[in-house]
């Protein structure tokens, strides 16, 4: 076992039952696990990608509309935003391939789970995709897989593709607890190498009584069958809402994660007029940059009755505007 010792510049500590049971998690969907480390969380492992790889003013490829803390990310960096648009298989290639032509340097995209939009790769997509990114080798592909245990849909990954620059993060604060602030990375070696280095530079390494705590958890088969349960309830309400909101002819988006998507015409509208009735949602504001308006419901805890009462208030809502139709599906 490699202890933290001040000075030291070895590879950041990790225990070996820990690093075995988070190469096992990613094998299980074809990532190749050559390179494993861990970081402090998603977003903290996406940032220090980031920071390594680009410099101020390069351009990364995000996805449109995206994780809202994201899109805050990047630009705290330094660094351009090149949006892309997202359809219920994901990114576009023909987007990507525009925004690859524009220099950026890194792309950042979900596999499955896709905030907001709740987008999944499917492997027709994903072989699209590996194909606009084969004319593009110095490129780094980051996978923000954070769902991957409770997203309802089966992993098509970009990780999987043989790609030169790549990485994959995954966290469990979605499905084992919020305050486990614990992240597992798989990459090619550069990144890996680059990514402890500037670990090994600030925090040193992840706390061993987190890593414990994580390790006991992935590998107790009570907890996995809790969070298999959990991911069936999360999927039966997600598909709950999106039926009703269908019965009442609301299209919306949402084939896999904690969210549903609802296209509409006016935002603000939309969400203060739910809020009259009880129901808070989230403007689409925040998560996009270039795409068209929409809201965003988290239905986690959305039970399948509750599903048919929002999608009765949300139709009410829809049809309140005297002048012109709020929603444009």
């Amino acid at each position: 076992m490699i202890s933290g010792v001040p000075g030291s510049h070895r590879a950041a500590p990790r225990l070996p039952a820990l690093e075995e049971a988070a190469r096992d998690w990613f094998a299980r969907d074809g990532v190749p696990t050559g390179s494993v480390t861990f970081a402090h969380g998603a977003l903290d492992c996406v940032g220090r990608l980031l920071s390594t790889e680009l410099r101020p003013g390069d351009a990364v490829a995000i996805e449109d509309p995206g994780f809202h803390h994201l899109l805050d990310l990047v630009p705290a960096l330094g660094l351009r935003m090149l949006p892309v648009a997202v359809d219920d298989e994901g990114i576009r290639p023909e987007p990507l391939r525009g925004a690859l032509r524009a220099r950026a340097r890194a792309l950042v995209c979900s596999p499955r789970g896709q905030s907001p939009l709740g987008a999944r790769f499917t492997p027709a997509r994903r072989d699209a995709l590996l194909a606009v990114l084969g004319d593009y080798p110095d490129v780094l592909v980051v996978e923000d897989d954070h769902n991957a245990d409770i997203a309802g849909a089966d992993a098509a990954t970009l990780a999987s593709g043989g790609l030169p620059r790549w990485a994959q993060v995954r966290t469990v604060s979605k499905h084992l607890g919020i305050d486990l602030r614990w992240a597992a990375l798989a990459c090619d070696p550069a990144t890996l190498a680059r990514h402890d280095g500037r670990m090994l530079l600030t925090s040193g390494w992840v706390s061993h009584i987190l890593q414990r705590t994580v390790a006991d958890l992935l590998t107790d088969p009570e907890v996995r069958a809790l969070v298999a349960g959990a991911a069936e309830t999360y999927t039966t309400r997600r598909d709950a809402l999106r039926e009703a909101l269908d019965r009442h002819g609301i299209p919306s988006h949402g084939e896999s994660g904690l969210n549903v998507w609802v296209p509409v015409r006016d935002e603000s509208a939309v969400v203060n007029g739910l809020r009259t009735r009880g129901w808070w949602t989230a403007a689409g504001a925040r998560f996009r940059s270039a795409s068209p308006p929409g809201v965003r419901v988290t239905t986690a805890a959305l039970t399948p009755a509750e599903a048919e009462e929002l999608a009765r208030d949300f139709a009410a809502t829809l049809g309140e505007s005297e002048s012109e139709p709020v929603y444009g599906g």
